[in-house]
């Protein structure tokens, strides 16, 4: 698919109004979403890649520096000429639902409340909620609320016009 010589670039795109751009042919707009998403792509990769070589570069030096504190994760500074390398490996946790019920349980066995120990969250999955029986449903209805999420547009040609 060819487009025509005056099909805006990614930079020109950043200086349109956007009426203007949202104004243009339909072709030149798959054009730029085309170009756009090939452009993510590359990016994308060029980050993976550059993080790697700073992984490689530091991640040594910063894990040394982490066992000299004392500490298997978070923020080390690391001297390197003229710059200062911060290297943070964050701390994830996470906890098993099935042993935190239990405990839960056996917090309010035993007359406390579990609150003051655990932030305690229900979510209901809305392919189970879909499932239910209308009577549940309507049980559950004042505890839901549905918003929208973000508008994604995607220009694809018709088939047949390949």
């Amino acid at each position: 698919m060819t487009y025509p010589q005056n099909t805006p670039s990614v930079d020109d795109m950043l200086n349109m109004q956007t009426g203007d751009l949202a104004q243009m042919p339909v072709e030149l707009l798959a054009g730029l979403q085309a170009e756009l998403a090939h452009a993510t792509k590359q990016l994308r990769m060029a980050s993976a890649r550059f993080n790697t070589a700073l992984e490689v570069r530091y991640a040594a030096r910063a894990a040394e520096a982490r066992r000299a504190c004392g500490k298997d994760t978070g923020t080390v500074r690391l001297a390197d000429g003229d710059y200062t390398v911060v290297a943070d490996l964050p701390k994830r946790v996470d906890w098993d639902q099935e042993k935190l019920a239990a405990m839960v349980a056996r917090i309010r066995a035993a007359g406390d409340d579990p609150a003051e120990y655990v932030d305690l969250s229900f979510k209901v999955p809305e392919r189970k909620y879909a499932a239910w029986p209308e009577a549940i449903r309507q049980g559950f209805e004042p505890a839901r609320t549905v918003r929208p999420g973000t508008l994604k547009v995607e220009i694809v040609p018709q088939e047949g016009d390949q």
